[in-house]
């Protein structure tokens, strides 16, 4: 099981997730916010346990803590997971975009200086502008929660971009027909916890489960088949 996009700082009881999380077996990618959380989400890798830390800068936060990018250059050549990282082209962040965009563009600098990153992505409203910037930079994209349209999917796909798909974006008819598009080699699975939702409850790790059960459904593939799949994609992904 893994959940490829999860704030694992942000739970009321992180350390209680982490423990369970570390029970399981789950591989959780604990994206990051600021670059000053990283330190202290890092905590949360416990022993034997598959979490991994990415240091991020949250596009929603960009323009209070873009200060911290010299900490990100700091940080960034003891990790080789970023995220989460982006831009958000909403309404309610467009006095920011500029903001935003500044501080992508210096963070893919410096991941294309250190020879690439496997990068957990926000294109929320922005898939376009997002694929522009990433041009020529080395390293692994995972989009999380794409919501783009389907020229920017197929754009997207021959990127080589992976895809986290969690239980609330296949909610959606749209989120199921961009389901029914990616290759299946590309398909990954996240929460989003504890931002996600499914069914009004908070998503935790361990429910990203959820989403294998649907892209089953909706694939016409066995739960052992999608299982295996997600496996080896995670597989090819960090090896």
């Amino acid at each position: 099981m893994l959940d490829m996009h999860c704030h694992l700082d942000l739970y009321a009881e992180p350390f209680e997730v982490a423990k369970k999380c570390q029970e399981l077996g789950i591989f959780v990618l604990s994206v990051t916010t600021t670059p000053k959380a990283w330190r202290g989400t890092k905590k949360l890798e416990l022993e034997n346990s598959k979490i991994r830390t990415a240091i991020g800068l949250h596009p929603q936060v960009a323009s209070q803590r873009i200060a911290e990018l010299d900490l990100f250059d700091e940080i960034l050549p003891h990790t080789k997971y970023v995220g989460e990282i982006g831009l958000d082209g909403g309404k309610d962040y467009s006095d920011s975009y500029l903001t935003q965009l500044k501080a992508f563009k210096h963070i893919l600098s410096s991941v294309n200086r250190l020879g690439g990153r496997i990068m957990s992505i926000h294109c929320r409203y922005s898939a376009k502008a997002v694929l522009d910037e990433l041009e020529n930079i080395d390293g692994t994209p995972i989009l999380h929660w794409f919501s783009g349209n389907k020229s920017e999917l197929k754009r997207a796909i021959s990127r080589g971009c992976y895809f986290s798909i969690g239980p609330n974006m296949l909610c959606s008819k749209k989120g199921q027909e961009i389901l029914s598009l990616i290759p299946i080699d590309k398909i990954l699975t996240e929460t989003d916890g504890p931002f996600g939702k499914y069914n009004r409850k908070i998503l935790m790790p361990w429910d990203a489960s959820i989403a294998n059960d649907i892209i089953a459904e909706r694939l016409g593939f066995s739960r052992e088949k999608v299982d295996f799949l997600i496996r080896n994609n995670l597989k090819n992904l960090i090896e």
